[in-house]
């Protein structure tokens, strides 16, 4: 009988960090309850900066974490920024309630146990821990060899130490936190999570106490909408409004309530009219990054409430999805979100096959990074299905397809997610689904009602099924939420092939020459407006636009639009007046194919 051989033990190389807070009991004798909400709020934050840096927490040890990292370069970093952001949190609290870390790093080998990591190179970091003052670092000679002359950090030689149930000194650097290098490795997503805000109470210009209630439910509807954008983080009313009235400092709010961006802004009331102004701004820079007026005649207050959240919502999604992009490009260390939020940032650029590629391969690295990640799964599939429906593609069916598999498990995953239910609305619309595409955009503005892009859907569907007279109401529905869409163009052209459809030549070129002014990048408008001219007799205009389109799109065939716009939709009325476009299109002289 064979003798069952041991497990053989992992080993491997690995940089180590320890840290735990100085003087953590008596700062729990202090104020128990403060303290632990305090250590957490900034265990949130370090955890960002660990996650930036390609750190793994090990494991938590009440006040005390461990740590790993592939790099000790990595590894000395993560733990400069920290100390950085420590010390700006730090600042306006008495120096004996300060929360104070003490941090080691050594560079050893280690003895691996299911996500446990054991041995001499983890007691090492943690004994350096000990002897590190607070708001210090202290490093082993293993790691000072590899990060000496790799960063911009002085080091402090403190000689051979002996460290506790260590059997031999180990030589020991404290690190010097540079002011300007700290301010460069703290990554400028700051600690706060993606898509963090909070909208502070709207002031109250007029200062008339009846107008009161109407200001403060612009606030609260906006902070409940903006909560319902997918992935955001939006500070509690109940908090927000302890801020009511009082002169705030953005950047030392950003860090109390570790939030990304603060929005404010007023509402005046003038005779019949009203006047509301809002303003993003970055909490760590203090600078503005979008500002909007709203300027409204008065009939129904609560209507009027109604419509500026909406209008509100809809453009901040875009706005800080563009401010997330900007600080992911930024990121020497992108996650699986700044990848998201970049990929989100080329489909809002245009519906070009550039735009729309580049957006795929960013929600492909997102995925790669986190497979779970719903987001990028929402993404990728919202890039598939466009570059599939938009005749941007020959292979559009598998893109479809593809589109179709990932939203599918997206929603498995979560049930609620209301853009995932749209973009099945799109892929089942382009799929001979037109009636079940609008009941999935139907249950998409159940779940977030300032959905505008749903409402454009429904209003293509309609065209889908022969029903093109119904589409405009739609399409109108969408601009009411939505007016500066970044989609806004699609809407337009939409209601331009409705009108097609019934026969309205005239007025769809009116649609489809507001859809160029608003983006001249797409160019199946070009196309669809050359067969609309090329109907009307406007032979020069019509080559003109197949042009325009072909410089977009050198690929674009007749025969690729027949097939992707005949897999649409069975119906009679769709058909004819399809064949009537792409008879429009030969005339213009677009490609066969």
């Amino acid at each position: 009988m064979e003798r069952e051989q041991p497990a053989k033990v992992g080993r491997r190389l690995a940089a180590i960090v320890a840290a735990d807070v100085a003087g953590y009991s008596r700062l729990m004798g202090l104020d128990e309850v403060g303290t632990a909400r305090a250590l957490h709020e900034h265990r949130v934050a370090i955890d960002a900066l660990v996650a930036k840096r390609g750190g793994r927490l090990v494991k938590s040890t009440g006040d005390g974490v461990l740590l790993e990292f592939p790099s000790v370069v990595d590894a000395v970093e993560c733990a400069v920024a920290v100390q950085a952001v420590m010390a700006q949190r730090n600042e306006g609290i008495p120096q004996d309630q300060r929360m104070l870390f003490r941090i080691g790093i050594n560079l050893g080998d280690i003895l691996i146990d299911g996500d446990d990591i054991l041995g001499d190179g983890v007691n090492v970091a943690a004994r350096l821990e000990g002897i590190a003052e607070p708001g210090g670092i202290c490093i082993s000679s293993s790691a000072y060899d590899q990060v000496r002359g790799k960063v911009e950090i002085e080091f402090a030689d403190l000689g051979e130490k002996t460290l506790k149930n260590i059997a031999r000194p180990v030589r020991s650097y404290a690190v010097g936190l540079n002011a300007s290098y700290a301010d460069r490795v703290v990554p400028p997503p700051s600690s706060a999570p993606h898509l963090s805000i909070v909208v502070l109470p709207f002031a109250n210009l007029g200062g008339d106490p009846e107008q009161e209630y109407f200001v403060d439910g612009v606030t609260e509807s906006l902070t409940t909408d903006l909560s319902r954008i997918s992935g955001a983080f939006v500070i509690a009313r109940n908090t927000a409004f302890t801020f009511k009235g009082k002169a705030v400092d953005v950047k030392k709010l950003g860090r109390e309530l570790n939030v990304r961006y603060v929005l404010e802004g007023s509402v005046q009331r003038g005779g019949k009219r009203l006047r509301v102004n809002v303003q993003l701004i970055d909490a760590e820079t203090g600078k503005h990054l979008w500002a909007e007026r709203f300027d409204k005649p008065i009939a129904d207050l609560f209507d009027v409430q109604d419509e500026i959240v909406s209008r509100l919502a809809n453009s901040l999604d875009a706005e800080l999805i563009a401010a997330e992009a900007r600080q992911a490009e930024r990121s020497s260390h992108p996650d699986a979100m700044d990848l998201v939020f970049q990929g989100s940032s080329w489909l809002n650029k245009g519906l070009t096959p550039n735009c729309t590629v580049q957006a795929r391969g960013f929600f492909e690295k997102a995925l790669a990074l986190d497979p779970e990640n719903i987001e990028a799964m929402v993404g990728l599939a919202r890039a598939d299905a466009l570059l599939g429906g938009a005749v941007m593609t020959d292979d559009w069916s598998a893109r479809l397809t593809s589109a179709e598999v990932f939203l599918t498990k997206a929603l498995t995953l979560a049930p609620n997610h209301a853009q995932a239910h749209a973009n099945l609305g799109f892929v089942q619309m382009f799929t001979k689904r037109a009636a079940q595409a609008i009941t999935e955009c139907e249950q998409a503005l159940t779940l977030d009602r300032n959905l505008a892009r749903a409402h454009g859907l429904i209003g293509l569907a309609k065209v889908f099924l022969g029903l093109g007279a119904e589409t405009e109401a739609h399409i109108n529905e969408a601009f009411r939420l939505s007016p500066r869409d970044t989609f806004a163009h699609r809407w337009m052209l939409m209601v331009g092939l409705a009108k097609a459809q019934l026969g309205a030549d005239a007025e769809a070129v009116i649609w489809m020459r507001r859809s160029l002014d608003a983006n001249r990048n797409y160019s199946a408008t070009h196309f669809d407006l050359a067969a609309v001219l090329a109907r009307l007799g406007r032979l020069d205009e019509a080559r003109a636009c197949v042009n325009a389109g072909l410089a977009l799109d050198p690929h674009f065939t007749i025969r690729r639009y027949r097939d992707v716009t005949y897999s649409n939709s069975d119906n009679p009325t769709y058909r004819a007046g399809r064949d009537r476009l792409i008879e429009g299109m030969r005339l213009a002289g677009a490609p066969e194919g």
